[in-house]
């Protein structure tokens, strides 16, 4: 069933892109797969709690249901006190697009008072791209351009009244990934919401099953002519950083990626933005 005026591949699109970003954004879940990811096996349900102790007693097993249920982790019960827990092929797939995520927050989050991890990163990037009809609302500015407020609305949320549609724009306007001149001008991408064109592409690639080379030939977001060398992250702690703890500086920058051996990620320092990006303040966080 159609949620947007788009066509109805663009909707398909848009639909499965919402849907991948629900799977992953609660609370906590990008670490778990991320704690999942570091030993190279299934772990048992004690060592993926040890990975991210911070999680009070009770809360841990109601994630891992929802993950297997999502269908990016795998449970398998070898006997009635040897359970163990994976990353399924689709979960496994999924994390090369985190390293996207994590550069489009450098490049384009506001500046945080303290050098942050690059898991907070990809949490802070996750709320924003979350928000009500945001995917939507970003699509039909990346192919249509300026546009106002109305004939958003006929898009984005056909059937409804066209006013609801200003609030989740105030709110892609205060968080940075939209722009306008003011009250009743046309609403445009800003530099940071046209720049999620490979986190986008990437998202649409997997949640359709494809591999994500082909997030670069997306018809609205992909940039053939551009393909970034990907990028490398630091990982040098024993276990995941929990989230009050303050990561340690790089010292080199260099060791495996993402997709790599990824031991326990993230704890790398954010290196400074542009003096572009720092005078523009960023989307918030």
């Amino acid at each position: 069933m159609a949620t947007t005026g788009l066509p109805s591949d663009a909707d398909a699109d848009i639909a499965r892109v919402s849907e991948a970003l629900a799977m992953i954004t609660p609370r906590w879940n990008v670490r778990i797969l991320l704690a999942l990811s570091g030993s190279g096996h299934p772990l048992r349900y004690s060592e993926v709690a040890d990975k991210v102790s911070w999680l009070q007693n009770g809360q841990l097993h109601p994630k891992l249901q929802a993950l297997c249920e999502a269908g990016l982790v795998h449970r398998v019960e070898h006997t009635s006190r040897h359970v163990t827990y994976g990353h399924t092929d689709r979960g496994a797939a999924l994390l090369p697009v985190l390293p996207l995520i994590v550069t489009w927050a450098e490049e384009h989050l506001e500046k945080a008072d303290r050098p942050l991890p690059a898991i907070e990163q990809i949490e802070d990037s996750l709320t924003l791209l979350t928000r009500r009809h945001a995917a939507a609302i970003l699509w039909v500015l990346k192919s249509r351009g300026q546009t106002g407020g109305r004939a958003l609305a006929k898009t984005v949320m056909p059937g409804s009244d066209w006013t609801n549609v200003y609030p989740p724009l105030r709110q892609l306007v205060a968080d940075g990934l939209v722009d306008t001149a003011g009250i009743g001008k046309p609403y445009r991408l800003s530099v940071a919401g046209d720049a999620l064109g490979p986190v986008f592409g990437a998202l649409s690639a997997w949640s359709a099953g494809q591999p994500l080379t082909q997030a670069a030939r997306h018809p609205l977001w992909g940039r053939p002519d551009t393909t970034p060398a990907p990028k490398k992250w630091v990982s040098n702690q024993s276990r995941l950083l929990a989230p009050t703890a303050t990561p340690a500086p790089s010292t080199n920058g260099q060791i495996s990626s993402l997709t790599g051996q990824h031991r326990d990620l993230f704890s790398h320092a954010t290196p400074a933005r542009s003096g572009a990006a720092l005078a523009a303040g960023g989307p918030r966080r």
